[in-house]
């Protein structure tokens, strides 16, 4: 093994396009936690002021925030890519977070040998609204170079490792699927009715869903489908983002005169401690790959109605198969949750099952143990 290059411990830098509270924000946030003090971690965003994840890094661990570092954003100029490619010296691993930190990627494979640069470890989770129809074969083609030198290129889901070797032609033995993984135990335990600023009310029922505000997200759609539901059902959106797509929700609920049923709290620190509030999970997306809010909401017993994009459909347990509707189908998606909101004998059944499934295959020891390795292998360092 090898010994850490500037310290006690490895030091670790990660490279995100953001760092508000999302999947792979959260997941990062995750395995930092649970490395503890056997490593150290630079974040860099892409959008600086967005750093909200940062806040769930237990205290005690040595986390240093957007630092001075050459912007992720820009034209990939060699000028550009070799000051990029210097900004990651002294390291022990680079870890690279999907398109926004591509330039990142194609810096480190350019002139890795030149700077003698840390092993790097590319994370893809999914694509944002340019590339939700088609893939755009600019991008696949600078992918395709970019990732020539990395270590492990990691992806959660099936879809997105058929891409990775087919699209992208990556080697076998560089992809990596790893699922996302949750405390299941923490989801399990039975929230507080003031958990949240909103007060879930006696005889109120909640339709829930933990996304960025953002438009792939579709949020809007979920009003429509929602807005058939008796007035003792609430529809609750944890989560922040664009004022634009905030304001989008907002506005289908006041054309629809469901306003006084639709409430956006904000984000939340801890979903485990608000999730089991919720009756329904439902997710709207015209994208998703691997959405660990799924697994939350399936290790909390919950049912979900969902669109059948990404691996959701393969996610969710058998009993709960028939409410993932196909992409886009609005009708089919209102009708999932119509057939478990009149019953509550359903929504157990379904969410027993979810559950298990969850505890089974989705528990997060299974994740951080493939995490670990796979850092520790490339760094030849032990974590």
């Amino acid at each position: 093994m090898n010994r850490p290059r500037g310290g006690a411990v490895p030091h670790i830098l990660h490279l995100h396009s953001t760092f508000a509270p999302g999947g792979k924000e959260l997941r990062t946030v995750q395995l930092i936690n649970a490395f503890g003090r056997k490593a150290r971690h630079t974040i860099v965003s892409a959008e600086p002021e967005n750093l909200g994840a940062a806040q769930r890094i237990d205290k005690g661990i040595d986390v240093r925030l957007q630092p001075e570092f050459p912007s992720l954003k820009g034209w990939p100029m060699p000028g550009r890519l070799q000051r990029l490619a210097k900004a990651m010296k002294g390291y022990d691993l680079v870890c690279t977070y999907n398109w926004g930190a591509m330039d990142a990627v194609m810096a480190h494979t350019l002139f890795k040998d030149l700077h003698n640069l840390p092993p790097l470890i590319h994370h893809e989770d999914g694509f944002d609204e340019s590339e939700l129809t088609r893939l755009k074969p600019s991008r696949t083609w600078y992918r395709r170079i970019a990732l020539g030198k990395a270590a492990g290129l990691v992806v959660p889901s099936e879809r997105l490792e058929e891409i990775a070797l087919v699209d992208w032609q990556q080697p076998l033995g560089r992809v990596k699927r790893i699922p996302n993984g949750i405390d299941t135990k923490a989801f399990a335990m039975r929230p507080k009715k003031d958990a949240l600023r909103l007060i879930k009310h006696p005889g109120e029922f909640w339709v829930g869903t933990l996304a960025g505000l953002r438009t792939i997200k579709n949020l809007p759609r979920l009003v429509r489908v929602f807005a058939d539901l008796p007035e003792n059902w609430q529809l609750v959106i944890l989560g922040e983002g664009d004022a634009g797509a905030r304001e989008a929700i907002l506005a289908e609920a006041d054309r629809l005169q469901i306003n006084h049923r639709v409430h956006l709290p904000g984000a939340v620190s801890d979903p485990a401690r608000v999730i089991g509030l919720f009756d329904i999970f439902a997710l709207s997306s015209d994208s998703e790959q691997f959405p660990l809010s799924v697994v939350e909401a399936m290790a909390a017993g919950l049912p979900v109605v969902a669109p059948a994009v990404g691996d959701i459909a393969h996610m969710v347990s058998a009993p709960n198969a028939e409410f993932i509707a196909p992409p886009g189908n609005e009708e089919e998606l209102a009708m999932a949750l119509v057939q478990l909101a009149v019953s509550k004998d359903l929504r157990k059944e379904v969410g027993e099952a979810n559950r298990a499934k969850a505890v089974a295959e989705f528990d997060e020891a299974k994740m951080v143990a493939t995490y670990r390795r796979l850092y520790s292998s490339a760094m030849r360092i032990d974590l």
